[in-house]
């Protein structure tokens, strides 16, 4: 009985990011053509959204230690949860992209301040063998949220874009009853003790792999639905792929965590998500599945693996330090989102010369797993 219990805050967790990441974040992706079509919003608008959500997530990943030490962990994550619903109910109003900004804004923001808090609070609640698989359980969450989203939008959107997002609205809301009762409610929880060491290569790895996953995160699905050639519901199903691999990806990633220790687990991570770039790069659309395999597998892991790391590294500071790797994560992300975009604008919307920026910056992240690391 000892097993499941211990490990319950951190399934409350992954609810949080399930939530956040996997539901209000990527299924985005399948609503945005939809948007489009609809005549909600341009095209040109509805890429401001998805910036408007970046940008809140990295202000939500910033704010996330005042939140909570000021509101404590529960109440914190509480928040999160009601910010998300809130959000995605009021989409569901078509009044235009000056509408839609600020509650794509705040689905960001709830979303940053969920992944920020949620893993270290879990692995404060977990027996300290089982660290690495409550972070990898809390960002299994967003691989079952993105699979989630995958199956739900399209059937969703044979309604309407009303429907699709009170749909989501909907889940987010379960999800929040489900977790409320069992988010830690620890002291520590307030605030991590002490002050995390800086961690360079930590920070720059985690970085350079959120820029690398970019062309994977956004560019997935176009790739195979446009740039093979192969549709609309085919690239739906390349995207579910990638959820299915990343929850394996948490899953094992984490456990390689315990196992061998975060440097040399987010070695292996970074390795999968340079094959996944390059499996992209080959002319020839049955590797792209395998690449969405690869791809969701590190996509996702990599979070886990780095918040294990970190846990490693700076002990009863993780908080501190995830935060920290959590904003790094976000800020790349948030710029190699813009910069993909002027790419694929400048040569024509050629997926590959996105995919083969995202393999350098992959590259350039694995070589930061390399180098020497010092407690």
């Amino acid at each position: 009985m000892a097993l499941p219990n211990s490990l319950t805050p951190a399934f409350a967790g992954a609810a949080t990011t399930c939530a956040g990441n996997g539901l209000a974040r990527f299924a985005f992706v399948p609503l945005f053509p939809a948007l489009v079509t609809a005549g909600w919003v341009t095209g040109a608008q509805a890429g401001a959204l998805g910036a408007a959500n970046l940008a809140g997530y990295l202000l939500g990943a910033l704010s996330a230690q005042i939140v909570g030490r000021r509101l404590g962990t529960r109440p914190a994550l509480g928040a999160g949860m009601a910010g998300l619903v809130v959000s995605l109910a009021l989409c569901a109003i078509p009044g235009g992209v000056f509408w839609l900004l600020p509650w794509r804004f705040l689905a960001g923001v709830a979303a940053g301040i969920l992944m920020s808090l949620a893993g270290p609070a879990a692995q404060r609640a977990a027996p300290p063998s089982l660290r690495g698989t409550a972070s990898g359980i809390v960002m299994g969450g967003v691989a079952a949220g993105i699979a989630a989203g995958a199956l739900a939008v399209p059937l969703l959107l044979l309604v309407g874009p009303s429907t699709a997002w009170l749909g989501l609205a909907g889940l987010v809301a379960l999800l929040w009853i489900y977790a409320q009762p069992r988010f830690p409610a620890d002291p520590g929880g307030r605030a991590d003790g002490g002050k995390p060491p800086l961690m360079p290569f930590l920070l720059l790895a985690y970085a350079l792999s959120g820029a690398g996953l970019v062309p994977h995160m956004i560019y997935l699905a176009d790739f195979a639905a446009r740039g093979f050639g192969l549709g609309v519901t085919v690239g739906s199903g390349i995207w579910l792929i990638f959820g299915l691999g990343g929850m394996a990806g948490t899953l094992l990633g984490g456990r390689a965590a315990d196992r061998l220790g975060g440097a040399a687990a987010a070695r292996i991570g970074l390795a999968v998500q340079v094959t996944a770039l390059v499996l992209a790069l080959v002319p020839w659309w049955p590797a792209l599945i395998v690449s969405a395999l690869a791809g969701g597998f590190a996509a996702v892991g990599i979070s886990a693996i780095t918040l294990a790391w970190a846990r490693e590294l700076a002990g009863p500071a993780t908080g501190a330090l995830w935060v920290r790797a959590t904003v790094s994560f976000a800020v790349t992300q948030a710029a190699m989102g813009f910069g993909f975009a002027a790419l694929f604008g400048a040569t024509g919307e050629s997926h590959h010369a996105v995919f083969l920026g995202g393999l350098i910056f992959s590259v350039l992240g694995l070589a930061a797993t390399l180098a020497p690391h010092r407690r």
